[in-house]
């Protein structure tokens, strides 16, 4: 790659940050961080949906009732949501994009209205279509991380 390659490659990323948002002048070490956050966090909740598939259960959260099987390999070994834990780390990018100290507070409210309004019933949902296989499993993997 020659020299003005690399200078017109980085006119053409810095164009494409400003037209998706991102200040002038913004750190390119946090342009970087909030799109690994972002694909990190995308990989994460894909691979929840992923292993729902493979379950052959229900990725629709307003059903829970319909769950066929109750996923507790791949990423659900490590965290019981990983597609909203996978959300609130891109949420957590748009942050760093933002570079706005304010936006973080969506992370500890997203997180409280997540609990509150949709995981709660789902696991009430799941102990009791699963029973003492879901108390084992909420035993032992943590409802974020």
């Amino acid at each position: 790659m020659r020299g003005a390659d690399v200078v017109a490659g980085g006119r053409a990323a810095r164009r494409a940050a400003v037209a998706l948002g991102r200040p002038i002048g913004a750190s390119t070490v946090a342009t970087v961080a909030a799109l690994a956050l972002a694909a990190v966090g995308g990989a994460l909740a894909l691979a929840g949906v992923a292993a729902f598939r493979r379950a052959r259960t229900t990725v629709n959260p307003m059903a829970p009732e319909r769950a066929r099987a109750l996923v507790t390999d791949g990423v659900y070994r490590v965290t019981r949501n990983p597609m909203y834990l996978g959300m609130l780390v891109v949420l957590a990018g748009w942050a760093v994009w933002l570079g706005n100290a304010a936006a973080w507070l969506g992370l500890p409210l997203s997180m409280a209205l997540l609990t509150g309004l949709q995981i709660r019933g789902e696991e009430r949902v799941l102990r009791a279509r699963f029973g003492a296989e879901f108390e084992r499993y909420a035993a032992r993997v943590r409802r974020w991380l």
